[in-house]
């Protein structure tokens, strides 16, 4: 029989990423948290985490952590239809992809987190390896732009989201963009990427004919994004929805026609219980542009 106790400590270890900082979140020390590391790992008789050079589940810990995140959310479909099992609010973690926290996502899941009393604990990764999470067991469902679902997951599209056309300040396309779309000036014009898995740019580069080197700012902020391209320092991809008012007074103007639409699908575990099924309902309602 499992000690969920340990598996709690096992998933808190990963998610804080850190036992000093496990110990603080579940109110103990943290030689008490290595104390049940330890005790699982000899119980199961394998090793549960790798420590260097970067703190991770092993694939054994990985499938504990996948089983701890069902459990946890069959736990709360439970104490709905056995009240005296009541219990603090249930924390939901989630990869999302940062465009879509910086537009949709808020809206769409607020009166949720409301009816259910749920908290959500939201992993920022880029849309192309935010599945990567879920693999790993560190998190309960994820938005992606993979379509492929892992085993013992299902995967459902939401839509796409539009990226319209690469955007700048007007000044910034006469600088640099006044010749037109060429390999010369491509090779030259800075570009703003979200960070380094961020391929946005390098498919818009591909649709222009280009595979040469660029050069370009990393901004791992939707926001921060926004405000670099407002203050003329490069151009990039931005969601169209996170930019109507600056496309409609001109403060931002496409520099090439190359629009491009990134499909974003909503991976959960096929046994992950009522409550993510109800955000899944939820989440159909989405009207992506």
């Amino acid at each position: 029989m499992l000690d969920y106790k340990l598996l709690q400590a096992l998933a808190t270890v990963v998610e804080s990423d850190g036992f000093e900082r496990a110990g603080e979140m579940l109110g103990i020390s943290q030689s008490a948290i290595s104390q049940r590391i330890k005790t699982l790992e000899i119980r199961l008789g394998h090793p549960v985490l790798i420590r260097h050079p970067h703190l991770a589940p092993t694939p054994a810990g990985q499938k504990l952590l996948t089983h701890y995140q069902q459990v946890v959310l069959l736990e709360r479909d439970l104490r709905e239809s056995l009240p005296t099992l009541d219990e603090p609010a249930t924390r939901l973690r989630i990869a999302i992809n940062a465009d879509s926290l910086a537009t949709w996502w808020a809206d769409t899941v607020a009166s949720w987190c409301q009816e259910e009393g749920v908290l959500l604990d939201m992993v920022v990764e880029d849309q192309d390896v935010g599945l990567k999470r879920m693999r790993d067991g560190d998190v309960a469902a994820c938005l992606c732009a993979t379509p492929q679902p892992i085993a013992g997951a299902r995967c459902e599209p939401l839509g796409e989201m539009c990226y319209y056309y690469p955007l700048a300040t007007p000044t910034y396309r006469e600088r640099y963009f006044a010749p037109g779309v060429t390999d010369a000036v491509l090779a030259q014009a800075p570009a703003i990427v979200y960070g380094p898995h961020d391929q946005l740019q390098h498919r818009f580069l591909a649709q222009c004919g280009y595979h040469g080197r660029f050069p370009y700012h990393l901004c791992p902020s939707s926001e921060g994004f926004v405000q670099l391209a407002l203050a003329g320092v490069g151009y990039g991809m931005i969601p169209r929805m996170q930019v109507e008012a600056s496309l409609e007074n001109g403060q931002l103007v496409c520099v090439a026609d190359a629009a491009l639409h990134v499909p974003l699908y909503w991976h959960t575990w096929r046994h992950s219980g009522g409550l993510l099924q109800r955000l899944t309902t939820r989440l159909r309602t989405v009207v992506l542009v």
